[in-house]
């Protein structure tokens, strides 16, 4: 999946996954974060969320990561907000009060500006990659993160045969495949949400889990990873 494939979509509006409202399990266990106002909250592959308004509200410094020019200008134009842009590596960087917004490739050089993060914030970041390239999203996101960072990490699990991703299956086998040996992983909600998701079952989906985990990496896990 190169960038093109995204930069498409978003041309074409094929944005289902973007949540008009702000995501209910956010709300519900940003706590567990464990992070006071002012910690800076990271959102990978962020799209124009406006779940980064909402962390921002709670006084939360907010930085997301977003490849399409499209997706970060429409953020700021709906949510109102006049952007100063500068150019980094990689991409350029939408900087509001409170709220850092790079415009370029995760896997790119556009993260070493950021400032140091307190705790990761996922729902729409793992479930948008394929599985060939999870492992090295998971790894790079760890390589950005200290000993002690928590992250909020929303899943969805589905027989990935009866519908093509994005948002693709994540099972809870495969998250701790990709974080065990390095994080410190805890369940915090399961539900079968496919009642409340229409738009699935018209993709003739028979089952549909979201779960909510709560991951911190662990003191030792910087030592083994280099």
């Amino acid at each position: 999946m190169d960038p093109e494939f995204w930069h498409e979509r978003w041309s074409r509006d094929e944005i289902g996954f973007h949540q008009h409202d702000f995501n209910a399990h956010m709300q519900a266990f940003i706590g567990r974060l464990g992070v006071r106002p002012g910690a800076h909250i990271f959102v990978p592959l962020c799209g124009k969320s406006r779940d980064l308004v909402w962390l921002r509200e709670q006084g939360y410094r907010v930085s997301g990561i977003e490849i399409s020019p499209r997706a970060v200008t429409d953020f700021f134009a709906e949510n109102q907000l006049e952007p100063r842009v500068t150019d980094i590596a990689g991409g350029r960087l939408f900087q509001a009060p409170g709220l850092d917004l790079f415009c370029a490739d995760f896997f790119g050089p556009g993260l070493a500006g950021m400032a140091p993060i307190d705790a990761v914030y996922d729902r729409a970041a793992l479930v948008a990659l394929p599985p060939e390239m999870r492992a090295a999203y998971a790894h790079r996101l760890l390589e950005s993160i200290r000993p002690g960072v928590r992250m909020l990490l929303v899943t969805l699990d589905y027989a990935q045969h009866e519908m093509r991703g994005p948002p693709f299956a994540v099972t809870l086998k495969e998250v701790e495949s990709l974080y065990a040996e390095t994080c410190l992983i805890e369940r915090l909600h399961s539900e079968d949400c496919l009642a409340r998701e229409p738009r699935f079952r018209q993709k003739g989906l028979t089952r549909l889990s979201e779960h909510v985990l709560l991951l911190e990496r662990k003191p030792e896990s910087r030592r083994n990873d280099q």
